[in-house]
């Protein structure tokens, strides 16, 4: 047993970026935001060594031809408004996924979110407005009110394990409400002109895509066509068309896979093995596909090209201006680059902690933020990067010296955004353990994914029956991912004081011996000893016929024939049947899956993973302690 779990520690069948949406969007915009700052300063250098070039290259025209219509726009139009759509899809994608299936699921959650991303833009576009009275710069108000996700989430990510993961939750939800306004006032404010007939089409074609969210059309190709015709009505329009990204991310459902299509392509599968002809092969892929929701199959696809392409390709298009001692004299004098600077730095933290003060006061408490004071500060000062929206609407905006000033505004605004935010995170980090908890993780009220809660007259539970921490597996006794995690779980209970539960969930269609392997393992509880015969069919996990699991039955003292007459009659076929039913209302689908505390854990089941969300818990649990004295 020791050997299997020196094995199991260091790997996962399970890895974190296909169990964890939240963590491989996370984990994506960290790895990214290397790219986009290299492509950043990529274009400073560009533009200072030879302006001339960089211009040429972003103004040759580029034309799409198609019959007797004709789009014709220069490079750097067909990067802002063309590429820029996919990036402002995957933050649908993933906004979308957090409404379905994240903490927003409780729409109680969104409030907060929602008002502070709000307020998060009218305070930085009022300060930008102070600043800029009386000018003619002031109709460029609109360049200091939103947050860039991509950046703000990848350099969040880049100051560590200090950084709560709710923290990251809580500006991307922040985030995409500004992301969503600004499109908004990208349409209405700083695009030229519109035509109704072309805007009829757009908002015509835009019900289509709710209608098709709503009965959770599966084909990915209808939100594409979809998406390309709106993005050219709204183009012919007038209105600039990157909000059709936003539009189609927040239309595509996100949904656990539902155990009958999982079955149904299991059939499949089988079935092409046996015969292996390509029209099977089309049935299974196809099965395969569709039983993952529209969400995840477009984010899989986009999101690395947007993260690793389309964003960096966008800064690379846009950062570049000239940096020389007289420019940067009188550019940090000029209103343009003083309110953008002090809008994003000082507006952006002053916000949120301003909503989230009024917003938990005025509820009382029942509205509040997801993390603490320290987390609230560094996500408002963070989200006083603006990098990708204020280039987009600076490039409307101004143009010659004042377009330049109004990105050194941004840029400048991000480099001490970020410093900031290290502050606070470094600070926090000096205070008492139990204090630094608490000004991180703030609110532990958690949404409870596990239905129902656990019964102690009714579910198997290893360890102290009082424990404060409990794990719960769903798992298959033929599962080898069940065998190979069970060392872990072992190590789990040595080292921590927890209860751990087992919860039947045998997938007969890709196991067959594990249904009758779940009721003999119940048929054991019945006579007093589940644990044993639970330890022994994972330990023996090819023998698992009739005839191996009465002999276990005997090798365990147990009353043989009671056994096998429990095991004819399927007498427990019920209580596996009720676990099973926990299973699906609870959304696993699939084996092992692990709770801890009712909340679903995503991500690896190593030993130091599983270990990680146990001290999370046990933190949690004495925030939880504190509040109630």
């Amino acid at each position: 047993m020791a050997d299997r779990s020196a094995l199991w520690r260091d790997r996962t069948t399970w890895s974190r970026e296909r169990a964890a949406p939240l963590r491989a969007f996370l984990r994506t915009e960290s790895g990214s935001a290397g790219v986009l700052l290299a492509a950043a300063v990529a274009a400073l250098v560009w533009a200072n060594i030879d302006l001339a070039s960089y211009e040429t290259i972003w103004h040759a025209r580029f034309s799409i031809r198609l019959g007797d219509m004709q789009v014709d726009r220069d490079v750097r139009t067909w990067v802002n408004s063309g590429l820029m759509t996919l990036f402002f899809l995957v933050v649908g994608l993933e906004a979308r996924r957090e409404f379905d299936l994240g903490d927003l699921r409780e729409r109680r959650r969104f409030a907060l979110p929602l008002v502070a991303g709000l307020v998060g833009m009218a305070i930085p576009a009022a300060i930008y407005l102070a600043v800029n009275g009386g000018h003619s710069s002031a109709e460029g108000w609109g360049v200091a009110m939103s947050t860039d996700t991509a950046l703000a989430l990848g350099l969040l990510a880049l100051l560590g394990r200090d950084v709560p993961d709710r923290a990251r939750v809580f500006l991307l939800t922040v985030s995409v409400v500004d992301d969503l306004v600004a499109l908004v006032v990208i349409a209405l404010v700083y695009s030229d002109g519109f035509d109704l007939a072309h805007l009829g089409t757009a908002v015509a074609v835009s019900a289509v895509l709710l209608v098709a969210s709503i009965r959770r059309v599966q084909r990915r190709w209808v939100y594409v066509g979809l998406g390309l015709a709106m993005w050219s009505a709204l183009l012919a329009s007038g209105v600039d068309p990157i909000v059709t990204g936003l539009a189609i991310g927040l239309s595509a459902p996100a949904y656990a896979p539902a155990r009958e299509e999982l079955e149904q392509a299991t059939v499949l599968v089988r079935s092409f093995r046996e015969q292996p002809t390509s029209e099977l092969a089309r049935s299974a892929t196809a099965s395969i596909t569709s039983a993952l929701s529209p969400n995840e199959r477009l984010q899989t696809f986009f999101h690395p090209w947007t993260s690793y392409l389309i964003v960096p390709l966008f800064a690379l298009a846009n950062a570049g201006i000239q940096l020389n001692g007289s420019f940067l004299r009188t550019a940090y004098a000029t209103p343009i680059t003083l309110g953008v600077l002090i809008g994003y730095v000082v507006g952006k933290p002053l916000a949120l902690m301003l909503t989230s003060s009024v917003m938990t006061r005025l509820s009382r408490g029942r509205i509040r933020p997801p993390v603490g004071w320290a987390a609230v500060l560094g996500s408002g000062t963070i989200a006083g990067i603006g990098f990708t929206v204020a280039l987009l609407i600076a490039d409307r905006a101004f143009s010659g010296t004042e377009l330049a000033e109004a990105k050194l505004g941004a840029l400048s605004a991000a480099v001490v955004s970020s410093l900031l935010t290290w502050i606070v995170y470094r600070l926090a980090g000096f205070l008492s353990p139990s204090r630094r908890i608490r000004a991180l993780q703030g609110d532990v009220r958690l949404i409870q994914d596990l239905i129902p809660e656990v019964d102690p007259e009714r579910d198997h539970i290893r360890g102290p029956l009082e424990a404060a921490i409990t794990v719960i597996e769903f798992g298959d006794f033929e599962c080898p991912f069940c065998g190979q995690a069970e060392p872990v779980v072992r190590d789990l209970l040595a080292d921590t004081e927890l209860r751990f539960v087992w919860r039947q969930l045998p997938l007969p269609d890709v196991h067959p011996a594990a249904q009758l392997a779940a009721e003999a393992a119940e048929a054991a509880a019945a006579q007093g000893k589940f644990w044993e015969m639970h330890d022994h069919l994972l330990e023996h996990q090819e023998n698992l016929t009739p005839a191996d699991l009465v002999r276990y039955a005997g090798n365990l003292d147990l009353d043989v024939e009671q056994f096998h007459d429990d095991l004819m009659r399927h007498a427990h076929e019920t209580k596996v049947a009720q676990d099973v039913e926990s299973a699906d209302l609870s959304g696993a689908t699939g084996t092992p899956t692990f709770f801890i505390n009712g909340q679903r854990h995503y991500g690896a089941y190593d030993l130091d993973s599983l270990a990680a969300a146990v001290t999370a818990a046990g933190k949690q649990l004495k925030l939880s302690a504190g509040d109630s004295l």
